[in-house]
C-alpha cells in the first residue's frame, strides 16, 4: 500500500501527518519524522511505500485551521486506526470529546460503555497513532493532572489551553 505524507510548521513545533491513499489518517504527531509514525500503523494498515507530499487536501487544511484557532477543524477527517473492539470503540468515543474540554479516564471509560475499565481507556489513548485527529490530549487522570502524552506534557497542557480560547 502506498501512502502519503507532509510535515507542517507549528506553533507548537513539526506536525507530520501519514494519510493512506484514500486520504484517511493512518498516525500523525508533532515529529519532523514520519520514520517515528511507522511503528505506531497497525501492521495490516502499515504501508509498503511512502511518497511525501506538500499538501495532503482536506487534511493539510485542517491541520493548518486548528492550529490557527479553529480546534474543531479536525473533528470531521477520517482516520483509519486497527486494534481490538474496545480500543476501536474508544477512539471513536474520543472523537467526540468537543475541543475545550476535557474528560477523566474513568470518564472516558463510562463513555465508552465500560466503567471500570480507565486502565485500557488509558492504554486506548497510549496506543492512539493518530493524535490530535482522535484527541487524548483531552484526557487526564481522576485527578485533574495531565497524566502522559507521547508527545509530551507540556505540550499537552498548551494544546489543552489553545482549544480553550
Amino acid at each position: 500500500m502506498i501512502a502519503h505524507w507532509t510535515t507542517h510548521d507549528t506553533d507548537f513545533g513539526p506536525f507530520t501527518v501519514l494519510v493512506d491513499h484514500q486520504g484517511a489518517v493512518l498516525a500523525s504527531g508533532w515529529t519532523a519524522g514520519v520514520e517515528e509514525l511507522l511503528p505506531l500503523v497497525a501492521a495490516p494498515l502499515r504501508p509498503t511505500e511512502l511518497r511525501r507530499s506538500t499538501d495532503l487536501g482536506e487534511v493539510s487544511s485542517a491541520v493548518t485551521r486548528y492550529h490557527a484557532g479553529e480546534p474543531e477543524a479536525v473533528d470531521g477527517i477520517p482516520v483509519r486506526q486497527r486494534s481490538g473492539a474496545f480500543r476501536q470503540h474508544a477512539w471513536e468515543i474520543l472523537r467526540r470529546v468537543p475541543a475545550g474540554s476535557t474528560v477523566t479516564y474513568g470518564r472516558y471509560a463510562e463513555l465508552a460503555g465500560s466503567p471500570r475499565a480507565a486502565r485500557a481507556a488509558a492504554a486506548a489513548c497510549a496506543n492512539n497513532a493518530a493524535a490530535l485527529f482522535v484527541p487524548c490530549h483531552r484526557v487526564l487522570r481522576g485527578d485533574g493532572s495531565l497524566g502522559g502524552f507521547r508527545w509530551g506534557t507540556d505540550l499537552k497542557a498548551r494544546l489543552l489551553d489553545h482549544e480553550r480560547r
